[in-house]
């Protein structure tokens, strides 16, 4: 196939795996978003198929062909947008364009073009002469990532572009992003923004713990488990909030009551057929729990990573 290929990628630490056995494919000119907690497994992925790091076992492949990072011509279809600031804060903005364009073996009057574009694209033109010490935290990443372009690669990988950036900066890199896919370019795009992924990526995946949890389009994640259940009740002892807490999403509020979320209900089963939600109430009615509220929406991508993540806090 034409673009990227991830093929049982794994990658360990001692005893610890930090990516295990992950597979996926980025066609040309689509955005795959990869999301996960912190520590799932996202950078350390991002620096395998860079070739930053030597993956334990598994392939990454380019076009059919398997990817070589000392292959200078295979090495420069691809550019990267780290989360950290790869810029020279005491060179101007065109200086830091033409030192990394000539990194990457463009010069001339190439470079002269490039530079222009890439400078107009992310609205820098006016601050060109300018060093970045002087530039706010979006034009900064707006820099970051125009930097990354300037060899015209055919695959770009994003590591949180939009990290603690003003809206405008924020609105004018998804826009370069959706460009860059019209443009036939395929894009790996990590972020935290739940509505950034759903507003600029055809295909997602869940990652967690190193492994994939779930892929595909936003519409076949939700469908899968599209309908929510809140069930509402009183205070819960603790040996029923444990046993409940198995089968679904359990969480006190600070007013007293707990609410019971159940993923992955169907319509059928809030009708009362066999499926957590029945369990739920059998649960309760054995415990002479009264019920205050039953109520259903539509799950959100955040609503499914969450359950699928969990609520834990990570390092």
């Amino acid at each position: 196939m034409n673009g990227l290929e991830v093929s049982g990628l794994t990658k360990s630490y001692g005893t610890q795996k930090v990516v295990d056995n992950l597979s996926f494919q980025v066609g040309e000119g689509e955005i795959f978003g990869l999301i996960g907690p912190n520590g799932a497994g996202k950078s350390t992925t991002m620096m395998m198929i860079m070739g930053l790091l030597k993956a334990d076992s598994g392939t990454v492949s380019f076009d059919g062909h398997r990817y070589n990072a000392f292959d200078r011509k295979m090495r420069r279809q691809f550019g990267m947008v780290p989360q950290e600031l790869a810029i020279y804060p005491e060179l101007t903005a065109i200086q830091n364009l033409c030192f990394f364009g000539k990194m990457n073996g463009v010069a001339g009057r190439r470079l002269q073009d490039r530079v222009d574009y890439v400078l107009d694209l992310t609205g820098l033109t006016r601050n060109a002469d300018h060093t970045p010490s002087t530039f706010s935290g979006g034009m900064s990443r707006r820099l970051n990532f125009g930097i990354a372009l300037l060899h015209e690669p055919r695959f770009v990988v994003l590591d949180e572009p939009t990290v603690g950036i003003d809206p405008q900066s924020r609105s004018n890199l998804l826009d370069c992003v959706r460009k860059l896919s019209r443009d036939g370019v395929g894009i790996l795009y990590a972020s935290h923004y739940m509505d950034e992924v759903e507003a600029v990526c055809s295909r997602i995946a869940i990652i967690d713990g190193g492994k994939m949890l779930r892929q595909g389009t936003l519409d076949q994640l939700l469908d899968r488990s599209r309908l929510e259940l809140r069930v509402t009740v009183g205070p819960l002892p603790d040996d029923l909030f444990a046993e409940l807490s198995k089968i679904a999403d359990v969480r006190c509020t600070p007013t007293g009551e707990t609410h019971i979320h159940i993923l992955g209900a169907s319509e059928t089963q809030s009708g009362g057929s066999s499926g957590p939600l029945r369990l739920v109430l059998e649960i309760l009615e054995d415990a002479q729990i009264p019920l205050r509220a039953i109520e259903s929406q539509i799950t959100s991508l955040e609503t499914l990573f969450l359950s699928l993540t969990g609520r834990t806090l990570r390092d």
